[in-house]
């Protein structure tokens, strides 16, 4: 197991344990990390934007199916699952009012890992997806 390895798995260790200081540990206080649904950048960025999240699914779990390292990057594979109960931001920014509804989203995280922190994580995962498990999908007009 490489030492990138190592970091990422603490981190989604606290991730799944909802250990918003445990998970904070592994980041570096100057990580950007992005989304579909935007950026943050240091610590209190990343936190608020993971503690809104574990409003929304107070029960979230992270479950890699693949993983692989390359050097100091470790990329992930993965499903979040979770009960929507309690208010989410969606991309609009309209809050979506717990549903009670379980999701399973498909996600892909790019983390870069240095000096035994996460500088850098790109979290891809399709936002329709979401909003469509929430039945919360825009009107089309198509």
């Amino acid at each position: 197991m490489t030492d990138a390895r190592e970091v990422r798995d603490r981190y989604f260790a606290a991730f799944n344990a909802h250990d918003m200081d445990a998970l904070l540990s592994t980041i570096s206080p100057a990580c950007v990390a992005t989304s579909p649904e935007g950026a943050a950048e240091g610590h209190d960025e990343l936190a608020s934007y993971i503690g809104q999240f574990w409003e929304a699914f107070p029960n979230m779990r992270a479950l890699t199916w693949e993983s692989f390292d390359v050097g100091d990057v470790t990329v992930d594979e993965m499903t979040f699952a979770g009960t929507h109960k309690g208010p989410y931001a969606g991309p609009n920014g309209q809050v979506i009012a717990a549903t009670g509804r379980t999701v399973q989203l498909r996600a892909c995280y790019i983390c870069t890992i240095e000096n035994g922190s996460i500088v850098s994580m790109r979290f891809y995962f399709d936002q329709l997806e979401v909003l469509a498990q929430l039945g919360a999908l825009p009107n089309s007009t198509i």
